[in-house]
């Protein structure tokens, strides 16, 4: 692992500044009022992937740099500011350039330009790396879209690297801007109110899915041949969904344990502790949703076969009903043939023919074709086949 590279000569001892306002008391004095919030920026279509940089000072934006340049040599000049910069998408030599200002760790850089990681925390000394996953519910297509945001938060600045459609940042900076006591505990205050951001997030999410899983439950019992499928599918979201909270309720836990050790300020921690709730309700109710969708799909499968089952009843009846009636025929058939035969052989009037002449020979051949069609019908009924 190479060594990490020294911070400029300029930007040493802002470690202190910063855990100073971090401890600081809430100040009582009027609050000088937050500069317009930006609205919200569309992904860049070109090669820079700033979505927006900013300075702040005492929780107010006191510059937006046009640049990534120029955000590095405006934080130098700033001893006691905090650099909040966005992307979207960035470029290799971008986060390089992050890399090299700010002193990230290589694995973290990686991990960023690579995306499709799991949500987990790092802490590379002063610097912690955080790995989001977002989710968004689409109304249309009835699917959860998911995002990755990966977050740099160091002694002065936060990087946000932002891979999708989801979250939001610019709501989560304008929430910030709009609360300066709260913006101006640092770094830290940043990152409590993105990790709210994407736990609120999930609030939708499962409003959602759980309308899908009622959709479900009467497709189901309404017998639809397609539901196995959306189960199938939403299993599948749940699944996705699952790999996003649950690794959030050990980060926050985390986060919680170094309160005393870094010296959180302790409205933060309040705040913090609100969010490690809000991702374990959200956790155990994704858990549930697995557990009924597991549950719904071993019903329909039961139903299914209860279905198929009387499909194949059916049809036995049907073929039993049709030998059955082939047996009447048939046996009739038998009983219709026996004088037919009889009269064919006496019909054909050979000169040289046994009984011919025979007086009896007429009333013979009908009581014979009487005896055996009786016999016949009789040998049939026993057997059921009329």
């Amino acid at each position: 692992m190479s060594e990490r590279r020294p911070r400029p000569a300029a930007r040493n001892g802002r470690k202190s500044v910063w855990r100073r306002a971090l401890n600081a008391p809430a100040a009582t004095g009027p609050t000088p009022p937050a500069p317009r919030a930006d609205p919200p920026e569309p992904e860049p279509a070109d090669a820079d992937s700033v979505v927006q940089a900013a300075l702040y000072r005492d929780g107010v934006r006191v510059s937006t740099p046009a640049s990534l340049a120029d955000t590095f040599r405006e934080l130098r000049d700033q001893p006691s500011g905090m650099a909040w910069i966005g992307l979207a998408r960035p470029t290799e030599a971008e986060l390089l350039s992050l890399a090299a200002e700010f002193d990230l760790h290589p694995l973290a850089v990686e991990d960023a330009m690579e995306a499709h990681q799991r949500p987990k925390l790092e802490r590379y000394g002063d610097t912690l790396f955080v790995v989001l996953r977002a989710a968004r519910y689409l109304d249309a297509p009835e699917e959860v879209d998911f995002g990755e945001l990966h977050v740099f938060v160091g002694p002065d600045f936060v990087i946000t690297v932002r891979h999708g459609a989801a979250p939001d940042l610019s709501a989560v900076r304008r929430r910030m801007e709009d609360s300066p006591e709260l913006l101006k505990l640092g770094p830290e205050a940043v990152l409590y109110a993105i990790l709210d951001s994407v736990v609120d997030g999930y609030v939708p999410v499962v409003s959602g899915v759980q309308n899908d899983i009622d959709e479900i439950e009467t497709e189901v019992f309404r017998g639809d041949p397609e539901v196995s499928r959306r189960i199938y599918e939403l299993s599948r979201e749940m699944v996705e969904f699952q790999r996003a909270t649950r690794p959030l309720v050990g980060m926050l836990h985390a986060l919680m344990a170094g309160f005393a050790k870094y010296g959180t300020d302790e409205e933060l921690q309040r705040y913090l502790r609100d969010v490690a709730d809000h991702v374990t309700h959200t956790s155990e109710r994704v858990d549930g949703f697995r557990q009924a969708l597991t549950d719904i799909l071993t019903v329909n499968a039961t139903l299914v076969t209860q279905q198929q089952n009387a499909e194949m009843r059916a049809l036995a009846e049907a073929g039993f009903e049709q030998n059955e009636e082939i047996k009447k025929i048939s046996s009739w058939a038998a009983i219709l043939f026996a004088p037919t035969l009889v009269g064919t052989i006496y019909g054909m009037n050979f000169r040289e023919m046994p009984e011919l002449h025979w007086v009896l020979g007429y009333p013979f051949a009908i009581v014979l074709m009487a005896v055996v069609c009786t016999s016949l019908y009789f040998i049939f009924k026993r057997k059921d086949w009329l």
